[in-house]
């Protein structure tokens, strides 16, 4: 499965079945993580078999259920944490994708265990993913327009459209897709919104943009 299909594919998944995640995948995600890690200088754990994360009141609130892996999503607690979070994870949860697995951004409910995973000095949780094999494949979301989301027009360019597209497959907090991107002169700002965790939307978004733009084609500005 290459990206752009696994950004079609992918949908948020809150109900997972009680299988294990085969040793090959989780080994193929770990590898992930481990690069993921390297480049965006971040402390990002999976964890797997370990089921009282999602057993709480907020979880079954959020609808969740047979949740027994996830992603840690730790870093420096810096002031670009939430968008660099955004990034590399979205980049191991289309791997997950590519790799037969379902997922799910969690922002509130979930539960922190103490020794599931490690926040070192100076560090942070921003958020956890959920993920495993799911009971079914999710539903696709609403988009916006995306003259709501960009400066898309007749004359931009193919690469401008294409990235415009697969940033408003991105999964978002609360489905809000608040950001916009402005292409000028090959270059393309992208900025985001004001609400519920924008900066690690961005991310997402950014992500995304690269993969249907190809990073050949532009520079952030």
């Amino acid at each position: 499965m290459e990206h752009l299909e696994a950004i079609q594919n992918r949908h948020s998944v809150r109900q997972y079945a009680d299988k294990p995640i085969e040793e090959k995948t989780l080994s193929a995600l770990r590898t992930e993580i481990a690069a993921c890690n390297r480049e965006g200088n971040l402390h990002i754990q999976l964890v797997t078999d370990e089921p009282r994360a999602f057993e709480g009141f907020m979880a079954h609130y959020g609808k969740f259920s047979g949740v027994t892996n996830y992603l840690a999503l730790v870093g420096r607690n810096t002031k670009d944490l939430d968008e660099k979070c955004g990034y590399y994870g979205e980049r191991i949860v289309l791997l997950a994708q590519q790799l037969g697995l379902n997922t799910c951004w969690v922002a509130l409910t979930y539960s922190k265990i103490p020794g599931a995973f490690k926040v070192g000095s100076g560090e942070k949780l921003a958020v956890v993913i959920a993920l495993g094999y799911g009971k079914t494949q999710g539903v696709k979301h609403k988009s916006k327009p995306a003259k709501k989301v960009s400066n898309i027009n007749a004359d931009s360019p193919k690469w401008f459209k294409s990235g415009v597209k697969a940033a408003l497959l991105a999964p978002t907090a609360m489905n809000q897709q608040k950001f916009y991107l402005t292409c000028s002169d090959g270059k393309v700002s992208a900025k985001p919104g004001i609400g519920f965790h924008t900066k690690m939307d961005l991310g997402i978004v950014k992500y995304h943009f690269e993969l249907g733009a190809g990073k050949e084609n532009f520079l952030w500005a």
